[in-house]
């Protein structure tokens, strides 16, 4: 078990690069089981989730090598279409596998995936959808059966857009008969990712970025090559980083198009932000104004930044409000916060900040993966000593070297052993 140890009070300063998005990469790992042969995808992050998805898929008898910063991925052999539960229940974006695999063998065994720390995450909305393209299914000792001769081409409305739902069925879709329509679609950008790397697999994929997908069935696809979009949500944090500190950084390597939401909101609190080409210079200000916000589904202003927005608001002029729309119980961070000397108040989904002129070192324990992130942005303003960030295999579920690249702006920031 390892911690992380800040001493804060540091001005950002300098260039980061981000890394690979974990939420694009990993539906498209999955996509690589839809046809066999060797996959080559570039920009990969290296990530706790990463991993976990890569054993799993071992264990059904898909191969991985990495070369030079590509991974390869020969999917020719498949022993198994069984997910065990030790791996799955560590990783909820497992439950991806389900549409690969009956699109390509007519059969599978998923474990159910567990519960989260943020909400539940139901996956009725994956199965009533293979439901209506014709899979029998059951659900025996935890596991959901399933099988079809092949998969027939349906019209789905979802009930809430889902993003993992319409990816899975997505998967699903591309080789079933006939015309499948997907309405109230997800259109997060990493839905527009994984439809180009299945229509460089040879997939009929159009309207995705929109909340109705049309995908016609083909007989054959080709194994791919493609490379992951950056983490719009690593970006994020970067940015809010910077406002928070007072700093001045230059984020390479991300699409401004993709932090629409986020970008205005931290112009009106006065942080600059700067779009040059695919990257961002982002200027902290010396008084942070209030902001209020409402997490909704992409294109609005994600539910994954705004633990880390929470953390700015607790040292900003006067007061905010934070509205969580999407998870019934993403405010778990807000205890730790207060341990900082943050004034927080909850009333449901709601959240009440008055912001404080500095936040206190202290030590803290992450819960979910964005409340690790949230406290480390809060430890790089608490002053006075030592902000000590326990639990955090959570951050390296979806941080690649967080640490290293906050120290490369400035930070006093480190990593030790429990």
């Amino acid at each position: 078990m390892e911690k992380i140890i800040i001493e804060g009070g540091k001005a950002l300063k300098g260039t980061v690069r981000i890394s690979g998005a974990k939420n694009a990469a990993l539906p498209i790992i999955a996509s690589c089981m839809l046809t066999g042969g060797r996959h080559r995808l570039h920009n990969i992050p290296r990530l706790r989730d990463i991993k976990t998805m890569k054993s799993i898929m071992s264990k059904l008898g898909v191969s991985f090598r990495e070369d030079h910063g590509i991974l390869e991925v020969n999917s020719d052999n498949l022993t198994s279409c069984e997910t065990p539960y030790d791996l799955v229940k560590t990783m909820r974006a497992s439950i991806l596998l389900l549409g690969p695999l009956l699109a390509r063998y007519g059969k599978a065994r998923i474990s159910l995936p567990g519960g989260c720390a943020i909400g539940a995450r139901p996956v009725n909305f994956h199965l009533k959808a293979l439901a209506d393209m014709g899979v029998d299914m059951s659900l025996e000792q935890g596991y959901i059966n399933a099988s079809v001769d092949r998969l027939t081409g349906a019209n789905i409305f979802f009930d809430l857009p889902t993003v993992t739902g319409t990816e899975n069925i997505m998967m699903a879709a591309v080789t079933a008969h006939g015309k499948t329509v997907l309405k109230n679609a997800a259109k997060e950008p990493e839905i527009l990712d994984l439809a180009n790397m299945l229509r460089k697999m040879g997939a009929d994929i159009k309207g995705d970025g929109t909340d109705t997908i049309i995908i016609h069935g083909t007989k054959r696809l080709n194994p791919a090559e493609h490379s992951v979009i950056p983490d719009r949500i690593e970006a994020g944090t970067f940015m809010i980083a910077s406002a928070m500190t007072g700093g001045d950084i230059h984020i390479e390597g991300c699409r401004p198009e993709h932090l629409s939401a986020a970008i205005k909101k931290l112009r009106s609190t006065g942080t600059f932000v700067e779009v040059n080409g695919n990257g961002l210079h982002v200027k902290g200000t010396d008084i942070i104004e209030s902001s209020d916000i409402k997490t909704m589904p992409f294109p609005g202003f994600p539910t994954d930044l705004q633990a880390q927005f929470m953390a700015l608001m607790c040292i900003a002029k006067g007061w905010s409000m934070i509205r969580e729309g999407i998870f019934e119980n993403r405010f778990i961070h807000v205890s730790e916060l207060r341990r900082m000397g943050a004034e927080i108040e909850i009333n449901g989904n709601q959240a009440l900040i008055k912001g404080r002129d500095r936040l206190l070192p202290a030590p803290v324990m992450a819960t979910d993966l964005r409340a690790s992130a949230s406290l480390i942005l809060a430890g790089l303003v608490a002053e006075g000593g030592r902000t000590e960030v326990h639990r955090i295999y959570h951050l390296d579920r979806g941080y690649e070297a967080i640490e290293k690249k906050f120290r490369n702006l400035g930070a006093a920031i480190w990593r030790e052993k429990e």
